[in-house]
């Protein structure tokens, strides 16, 4: 029987015609019993939850790059109904993570199968990510990135510019106070990158997997505090042989509060970023989020 299944897509990204090709293939490997709803994304992304639950699907599908599936979880942290995705993002990490392919038809294929796994998610505040949050100079690329983009193209290359870009207007770290599990220190640092996926942290070779199976989060705090330092640290973040100790510390926190002496600070969250007001609460989602994961015969 034809399962059914809704998808939402971003309406922006669905406007690009190879976007709209690639969705209605997947559509069609979903199957008969799956329809599509477009999110606006001047509304709220709850509204488009709610009308996608209100016809009881057996999955809601969110279809787009790391940006949209965050928004698209956070309505769904407690909703009972397992979500999905189809990776259609330039880096796709959170799919990647859980074993999804990146060709959207075999994607889908892999939630036909999948099993629902309830998971816990990281929170800045109220604001809910998948793969990391950051404050320093990541958010800072990405404001970059985004100029970027505009002039040649959502690319990987043009991201990796980006980096370059944003390094050669570093000035110093920023300081802050890091309350990490009840004990509080001051320190400065040029980035905080605070981590929930353990496929990004194996990827770049960095420590720390462990705290992801165990609900915590793995903090680095970067050591670099000059343009070379930073060049250094991110060479070898590119090659996979970052030195802990060197280019950053680690902490495997439950919980981490970081207030900076600017009361509002850019932060960044799964490729998204928002300006937000110090303190900064890092914390797990109080409810779970159910997930389809694909089938495989590796121990889980």
């Amino acid at each position: 029987m034809a399962r059914r299944i809704c998808l939402i897509a971003n309406k922006k990204s669905g406007q690009n015609s190879r976007d709209a090709a690639v969705i209605e293939r997947a559509m069609v490997a979903l199957g008969d019993g799956a329809w599509r709803l477009d999110w606006d994304t001047r509304d709220p992304i709850s509204d488009t939850v709610d009308r996608a639950l209100a016809d009881a699907p057996e999955i809601v599908v969110a279809a787009g790059g790391d940006g949209t599936v965050v928004a698209v979880a956070g309505a769904m942290l407690g909703r009972g109904v397992p979500m999905a995705v189809l990776p259609l993002g330039t880096f796709n990490f959170f799919a990647r993570g859980l074993g999804l392919s990146e060709v959207p038809e075999e994607a889908a294929r892999q939630i036909l199968d999948g099993r629902p796994h309830d998971i816990r998610i990281g929170m800045v505040g109220e604001q809910p990510f998948l793969n990391n949050a950051s404050l320093g100079i990541y958010p800072a690329i990405l404001r970059e990135r985004e100029s970027v983009y505009s002039k040649w193209g959502r690319f990987r290359l043009a991201a990796h510019w980006s980096v370059i870009k944003t390094f050669a207007k570093f000035r110093k770290p920023m300081r802050m106070t890091l309350t990490i599990d009840g004990e509080t220190e001051t320190r400065r640092s040029s980035l905080v990158f605070v981590a929930r996926s353990a496929y990004q942290l194996e990827r770049f070779g960095i420590e720390g997997s462990e705290a992801i199976d165990d609900d915590r989060f793995a903090v680095l705090i970067a050591r670099a505090a000059t343009r070379r330092e930073l060049f250094a640290m991110t060479f070898r973040l590119s090659i996979g042989k970052p030195l802990r100790g060197h280019d950053y510390d680690l902490v495997t926190p439950r919980e981490m509060t970081i207030e900076t002496r600017r009361r509002r600070a850019l932060v960044a969250f799964d490729g998204e970023k928002a300006r937000v007001e110090s303190p900064f609460h890092f914390h797990m989602s109080d409810t779970p989020l159910t997930i389809i994961l694909p089938r495989t015969d590796a121990p889980e």
